[in-house]
């Protein structure tokens, strides 16, 4: 790979082959791929984007680790839409808004994007089978992009997963272990089965390829926005590797002279769970926290990519937000009513993070803020419906009707 270095620790700054089945550190410090900016430069400009005619993420492969000769995967991953969001914008008091509905991607969720460069470093190691743990997303992404490469994956859910993604793994063929407890019990079986049957480990805190994936979202945003980038980008966090993801991908356009400054990010973790912002805040270890929240998607009360998303937050000088259920719940009636997008509670929790910053007056009234939506509310319809109500029930009576719609009316 001519436009990547190596793999760097980010704890201790070792330095690897970036190899296709390149993992961890010996001091247990997860990698970082490392690139020739310059070499990037003299192939990549405005210009090149403005001509190129492939759409989704694989355009952006002069940013990617993966060999010249290695075929994109077979879904066409990315390419999501950018909605301004004006009416919105105006209710939070801020000057612009842009809503990224990444729930668009084919198995409805951001993560796509890392199954599908898992799925190319696979293959590039031989692979038939991959595996990982997951509350859900990563799982589904990993199954469908796996199922259109021709490859079997095991994945490892906690049980509280809900049953629409359990439902996707199993209709793109997976086998599914449903493991009683946490994520991190789900995550620590997974390891030991990876470990035993030598399956390619797609899950994020082992494998330094997958931000690689997400960062694409990003360069998407700047594209999108003719390379002018917002002064905020809001993220919903969990295990740290979107957040991480994010920042790198702005970097990155940053140092190819792409975009000509980076944008602030608003770091968003449910109030049960908050593990990455406490110690983005405080500057102490991260500790674990309890999994107590509706947002499934983002419940990782021990997180597997915590030291780049701290250092994502800490080096873009964000603001770390916590909001609670409720918050979150608010967040899906308002996105849907406002812009007409559904994202499942972890997929607005970023948005209900910028409600609050609103509210707090945490922002600047001139601030252009991205919101990534990462997550499609179909996954998890009984929160959907929790958020906005039930129907109306009646029988086939015009009366009946009537005395119902007097105060909808």
């Amino acid at each position: 790979m001519k436009n990547v270095l190596c793999a760097k620790c980010v704890r201790c700054g070792r330095e690897y082959p970036a190899t296709p089945d390149t993992t961890v550190c010996e001091c247990g410090g997860i990698l970082d791929i490392c690139y020739d900016y310059e070499y990037i430069r003299s192939h990549v400009s405005r210009e090149y984007y403005a001509r190129c005619d492939e759409i989704g993420m694989w355009r952006y492969r002069a940013f990617l680790p993966v060999e010249e000769s290695t075929p994109a995967p077979p879904l066409r991953v990315g390419a999501s839409p950018l909605y301004e969001a004006p009416r919105l914008a105006s209710q939070l008091s801020i000057s612009r808004l842009w809503i990224k509905d990444d729930g668009l991607n084919p198995t409805a969720s951001l993560k796509d994007r890392a199954s599908s460069l898992a799925v190319a470093k696979a293959m590039e190691a031989g692979a038939d089978t991959i595996a990982c743990s997951s509350t859900g997303n990563a799982a589904s992404s990993l199954a469908g992009n796996a199922a259109a490469a021709g490859m079997r994956t095991f994945i490892f859910v906690p049980s509280r997963a809900p049953i629409g993604k359990v439902a996707q793994l199993r209709i793109f063929g997976a086998t599914v272990i449903s493991v009683e407890g946490s994520y991190e019990d789900a995550f620590r079986l997974s390891a030991e089965a990876i470990d035993r049957y030598g399956w390619y480990n797609r899950n994020a805190a082992i494998n330094p390829y997958l931000m690689e994936g997400k960062k694409t979202v990003s360069f998407e945003i700047a594209e999108q926005l003719g390379w002018n980038v917002p002064d905020y980008v809001a993220v919903s966090v969990g295990d740290g590797c979107t957040i991480a993801g994010v920042w790198k991908g702005f970097q990155d356009l940053h140092a190819a002279g792409l975009i000509d400054r980076l944008p602030r990010l608003l770091s968003v973790q449910a109030a049960g769970c908050y593990p990455i912002n406490r110690a983005a805040r405080s500057g102490a270890p991260w500790e674990p926290m309890p999994e107590d929240t509706i947002a499934d998607s983002i419940a990782v009360g021990v997180p597997r990519n915590p030291d780049k998303a701290i250092r994502a937050i800490q080096n873009s000088h964000g603001l770390t937000i916590e909001v609670t259920d409720d918050e979150i719940l608010d967040a899906m009636r308002l996105l849907g009513r406002t812009c007409g997008v559904f994202g499942e509670p972890a997929g607005v929790t970023a948005l209900a993070g910028l409600v609050k910053a609103s509210q707090n007056a945490l922002l600047p009234d001139n601030a252009s803020v991205a919101v990534i939506v990462t997550g499609n509310g179909l996954k998890d319809t009984a929160n959907g419906i929790r958020a906005a109500g039930e129907p109306i029930h009646l029988p086939p009576d015009m009366t009946l009707l009537e005395e119902a719609l007097k105060d909808v009316m």
